[in-house]
């Protein structure tokens, strides 16, 4: 862990709305004026789109350490903590994608490929990561000791397979059998490696729908913001001096669950981490500075 040279993860499976956390950094990035070295999870896969595949056939999922650098990502956590940079690539998603960083590097990648390594440029303010394995720990490596600030973005397991699936089927044209035989594969794995990081996490936000997902295989759409709660969990509130006075009356109609947990309205998701995160972070830039 390191102040000067900051890591902030993001942890959250497939789905699960860590674009809503992302969207909620880049505002407080902005009003700070902080320059962050953003690294994507997928970046740190094993395998590239066809080789994994292959990989998927014999039973292998995105979520172990088999699919994953674990090493390196533990690598880049601890170098950017104590010399502000470190190696990453990107993980090309798209023929967009690839065009934008085959002329930024001089290379000829496909999409489904991964770019060279190279360096982080000197001079970012922190590391801010976003994926699957931010607080990741196996037999071999510890992602988790290396950050600073730890942030978990999970649904109830319900919610998150009605999002896989409506999202699976309407962008990746899968069949809901497909879907089900993905879930079931990866199971071990979910449970090994993902839902463990969130023990670790400093903060979490849940996401509860108040409808009825009992049956997330035969739900005819997604519940929306306003038909569910977010429940934040804040592992220690000393660690971050948190106010739980001030942000109840900042955050219409949340209230507190437990000592440690605040619950607000679905719709205000996006706004109580900008309220919540925002000093975090300014309280760490001026301890970096």
């Amino acid at each position: 862990m390191s102040e000067k040279h900051p890591v902030v993860a993001i942890t959250g499976s497939s789905g699960a709305g860590t674009t809503t956390v992302k969207r909620a950094f880049e505002h407080i990035f902005q009003r700070e004026g902080i320059t962050p070295a953003i690294v994507e999870g997928d970046s740190y896969h094993r395998y590239d789109r066809v080789a994994m595949k292959e990989k998927m056939a014999g039973g292998m999922s995105h979520f172990g350490p088999e699919a994953n650098r674990f090493d390196k990502l533990a690598e880049l956590f601890e170098t950017y903590g104590k010399t502000g940079t470190g190696e990453k690539r990107y993980y090309l998603h798209s023929p967009e994608e690839a065009a934008e960083h085959n002329a930024r590097l001089s290379v000829d990648k496909q999409s489904g490929e991964f770019t060279p390594w190279e360096e982080i440029p000197s001079g970012t303010d922190l590391l801010f990561y976003e994926g699957l394995h931010g607080l990741a720990v196996d037999d071999e490596n510890d992602v988790a000791q290396h950050v600073d600030l730890g942030i978990g973005v999970v649904p109830v397991v319900n919610l998150e397979w009605i999002q896989k699936i409506f999202r699976d089927s309407a962008e990746r044209g899968y069949s809901a059998e497909a879907i089900v035989d993905t879930i079931l594969r990866r199971m071990p794995d979910y449970i090994n490696h993902i839902t463990p990081q969130f023990s670790r996490t400093d903060i979490n936000f849940q996401r509860v729908a108040t409808v009825d997902t009992s049956n997330p295989f035969i739900a005819r759409d997604i519940p929306t913001p306003d038909e569910s709660f977010v429940v934040i969990r804040f592992a220690d509130p000393k660690k971050f001096d948190t106010d739980f006075v001030y942000l109840q009356s900042m955050i219409p109609n949340s209230f507190m669950s437990r000592r440690n947990t605040l619950v607000v309205p679905g719709g205000k998701m996006g706004f109580a981490m900008e309220v919540i995160l925002g000093p975090i972070i300014e309280r760490m830039m001026d301890r970096a500075r």
